[in-house]
């Protein structure tokens, strides 16, 4: 096998996890692909035969290009029109073993949306050290400080994202059973039908990107979020019933034919009362939507 040969198995073997870690990163896909391809250029021209251990230069290599690559992201999602979501990652359970795990990996977009709270260096500490288990001290030579330093980072990070409505971590069957509960409602125009599967706390968050419909603010609380969905029912009946699909590793629903109506809805229950919905998401952005 030659230099090349090896230095490629060894990124690839690595490739999946990178992606994962660019992913969680930025919440969008194309950007979490340019930031590993451009690893993988760094990884190609380095002397590689002087790596210990590949793994941790290509974890600490995309970790910091995604931090670079997040701190422009943020500027260029100040003049976004409308709430700003992760992009959703669609898969299909009966995809191969290597996609499971890959896509396993991925984190769930009420966390994404929680950790947009932290700052970029935050939020890469907290990935690794939460997600990926890397220890105090390999994470102190990944971003270039001190253990102490890290550890008050993931400190901080914990505290900021676990103060949200939403209850990350939840089996999918419960939130199965929410989907099936709110549609139900929806359909049938019925808003005390609809209140009662909220939690007071509810956050509904769409995003239009300004390229489709969607609430240009997050709807706050039951009374707000019910109003609207209960409008939005009443006034025109769906074209047809959405399609259940896996979204971030959680169940979700969608209608994704291509046109106008096309959507992507997921929920989370609430913190306090894992029977009730705590987090909406919707994204209506066809940039956003699979294809």
């Amino acid at each position: 096998m030659t230099a090349l040969q090896t230095d490629l198995s060894a990124f690839q073997a690595e490739r999946p996890r990178l992606i994962s870690i660019a992913y969680r990163m930025l919440g969008e896909r194309a950007a979490a692909e340019d930031v590993v391809q451009d690893v993988w250029l760094r990884w190609d021209r380095a002397d590689t035969g002087e790596v210990a251990n590949p793994q941790a230069w290509l974890t600490a290599a995309t970790t910091r290009l995604a931090i670079d690559a997040l701190r422009k992201a943020r500027v260029r999602r100040e003049a976004y029109t409308g709430p700003w979501l992760p992009e959703p990652w669609l898969h299909d359970p009966a995809d191969d073993l290597l996609a499971r795990i890959e896509t396993a990996q991925q984190a769930e977009l009420a966390l994404l949306w929680a950790m947009e709270a932290l700052t970029p260096r935050e939020r890469a500490a907290f990935i690794l050290h939460e997600a990926f288990d890397t220890g105090y001290e390999a994470l102190a030579g990944v971003l270039d400080t001190t253990e102490a330093a890290c550890r008050q980072l993931v400190s901080r990070a914990r505290r900021k994202t676990r103060g949200g409505p939403a209850r990350p971590g939840s089996a999918p069957e419960a939130i199965m059973e929410l989907l099936a509960g709110i549609m139900t409602a929806y359909a049938r125009g019925d808003i005390r039908q609809i209140a009662a599967l909220l939690s007071e706390e509810v956050v509904a968050i769409s995003d239009g990107g300004g390229k489709a419909r969607a609430a240009l603010r997050p709807l706050m609380g039951a009374a707000e979020t019910a109003q609207v969905m209960h409008a939005l029912a009443t006034r025109k009946p769906p074209d047809r019933v959405p399609d259940l699909v896996w979204m971030n590793g959680r169940p979700a629903i969608g209608i994704l034919d291509g046109g106008a109506s096309d959507f992507l809805m997921t929920v989370t229950p609430a913190v306090d009362n894992p029977s009730r919905i705590g987090w909406i998401y919707v994204m209506r952005n066809p940039l956003k939507l699979p294809l």
